[in-house]
C-alpha cells in the first residue's frame, strides 16, 4: 500500500450551493511493491523532497496521458503486424511515466530531444494522435509529412527535436540546444534523453565536458530500461549507476516507474539548471514491455515471467490507478469509462490517418536541399551525378 502523509478534503456549503474543495494529497515517494527501489539516489547534490503533493485533476491527467500513450503503442504494434507500418518501430509501453512525469515539470519553452523510442514524447510535447499515426503509416498529414516514419518525428512548435536514429547522436545536439538557450538568455533548459544501450557512447561524455565547462542548462537523461537491444545492463556496463556517469556533474537516480517521483526529480533538476548551476545527469530506472524493436520478440534474453512480474508489481499506470482509487478520486467504473474513451479516441485518429493521402512521387527530392540551391544528387561516381534543374 502507499504510505500516505496527508490526505484531507473540505466541504463548503454556501447558500444551498455545495462546492467541494479537495486539497492535494501528499505521498511518500516509494516503490510500493519493491522496497529495495528507492525513489531517489543522488550524486554531488542533495536529494529532491521525498514527499510531494498532487491534486485530483493532475493525477487523473497523468493517468489519461499515460493510458493514451500505452494504447497508441499497443495499436502501433497491431498496425505493424498488419504491415501498415513499415521499417523500424520502437515502442515505449512501460516507460510512459518518464515522458509524462518530466513533461509535468517542463514547459513547451524547454527543449527536448530524444532517440528513436519517441512516439510518446511526440504526443506529450503537444502533437495529435492522428499526426503520430499518419507519420507511422507514411501519410502526408504526418508530423514529418510521412518522410520520417517511426524514428524521425519532430514537433518544433513546442521545441521537440526528435526522434534521432543514430545511437547517442542526439546528446551533443541537446548540448547545442542548451548552448542556444544560454546564448539567447532564455530561461529554458534542454533535455537530452538516451537509453542505457547508448550510455557508453563517447559523444555523451564529450557533450558533458562542454556542458560543464560552459555551465549549460542541460539535463542528460538515461532512460535505463535494463536492456540495450538484447544485452542486459549487467553485461554491457562496468559502471551501472548511470546517474554518476557525469563524474564532475551532479546526478539523480529516479524510480522511473513512478510518475510523481519523475515529476519531483525533474522539478529539482530544472531548478538546478535554471539557477545557473550547470548541467545535471538523471537516470530513470524504467522497463520496456516490448522488445527493442518490432523485429525483437523480447523474450530470448529475458523470461516471460520477468516481464509479467514487472507488469504486475511495478506498472506505472497501475500505480496511478491505485492512488486514485485509494483517495476515492475515481472508481473502477469511472476509470473503465475513461479507458473506453481513450480507445475510441485512438481508434478515430487511426481511421483518419489511414484515410489520409500518401505523398506523390514528385515529392521524392523535396525537403532535401535548400530551395535556393539547384537540386543536385552527388553519387560516389561523380560522373553519374545529376542535376535536376
Amino acid at each position: 500500500m502507499i504510505r500516505r502523509l496527508v490526505s484531507c478534503r473540505l466541504l463548503s456549503t454556501k447558500k444551498g450551493n455545495t462546492a467541494t474543495f479537495e486539497f492535494p494529497v501528499s505521498l511518500y515517494l516509494s516503490q510500493d511493491s519493491n522496497p529495495t527501489q528507492e525513489a531517489f539516489k543522488t550524486y554531488l547534490c542533495d536529494s529532491p523532497p521525498t514527499t510531494t503533493s498532487v491534486s485530483k485533476d493532475d493525477l487523473l491527467k497523468y493517468y489519461k496521458t499515460m493510458s493514451t500513450v500505452r494504447r497508441m503503442e499497443i495499436m502501433a504494434d497491431t498496425l505493424y503486424k498488419q504491415r501498415m507500418i513499415r521499417g523500424f518501430c520502437h515502442l515505449y509501453d512501460g516507460q510512459e511515466a518518464v515522458a509524462v512525469g518530466m513533461e509535468a515539470a517542463l514547459t513547451f519553452d524547454d527543449y527536448v530531444i530524444t532517440a528513436y523510442r519517441e512516439h510518446g514524447w511526440q504526443y506529450t510535447r503537444g502533437d495529435s494522435i492522428e499526426s503520430v499515426f499518419a507519420e507511422l503509416m507514411g501519410k502526408k498529414t504526418g508530423c514529418a509529412r510521412g518522410k520520417g516514419g517511426s524514428m524521425h518525428m519532430y514537433f518544433p512548435q513546442h521545441k521537440f527535436f526528435g526522434g534521432n536514429g543514430i545511437v547517442g547522436a542526439q546528446v551533443p545536439l541537446g548540448a547545442g540546444l542548451a548552448f542556444a538557450a544560454k546564448y539567447k538568455k532564455e530561461k529554458a533548459v534542454a533535455v537530452a534523453l538516451y537509453g542505457d544501450g547508448a550510455a557508453n557512447q563517447g559523444q555523451i561524455f564529450e557533450a558533458a565536458n562542454m556542458a560543464s565547462l560552459w555551465d549549460l542548462p542541460m539535463i542528460f537523461v538515461c532512460e535505463n530500461n535494463q536492456y540495450g537491444m538484447g544485452t542486459s545492463v549487467d553485461r554491457a556496463s562496468a559502471e551501472r549507476e548511470f546517474y554518476k556517469r557525469g563524474q564532475y556533474i551532479a546526478g539523480i537516480q529516479v524510480d522511473g516507474m513512478d510518475v510523481l517521483a519523475v515529476r519531483s526529480a525533474t522539478e529539482y533538476a530544472v531548478n538546478w539548471c535554471r539557477s545557473g548551476k550547470g548541467p545535471m545527469f538523471m537516470e530513470m530506472k524504467t522497463y520496456r514491455y516490448h522488445g527493442h524493436s518490432m523485429s525483437d520478440p523480447g523474450i530470448t534474453y529475458r523470461t516471460r515471467d520477468e516481464v509479467t512480474n514487472v507488469r504486475n508489481t511495478r506498472d506505472c499506470i497501475a500505480k496511478v490507478k491505485g492512488r486514485l482509487l485509494d483517495e476515492g478520486w475515481a472508481t473502477e467504473d469511472s476509470l473503465k469509462a475513461l479507458d473506453k474513451e481513450i480507445r475510441a479516441e485512438v481508434d478515430d485518429a487511426i481511421a483518419k490517418a489511414k484515410a489520409a493521402e500518401e505523398l506523390t512521387p514528385d515529392e521524392m527530392f523535396t525537403d532535401i536541399y535548400n530551395k535556393a540551391l539547384p537540386p543536385f544528387v552527388r553519387f560516389p561516381d561523380f560522373g553519374k551525378s545529376k542535376s535536376f534543374v
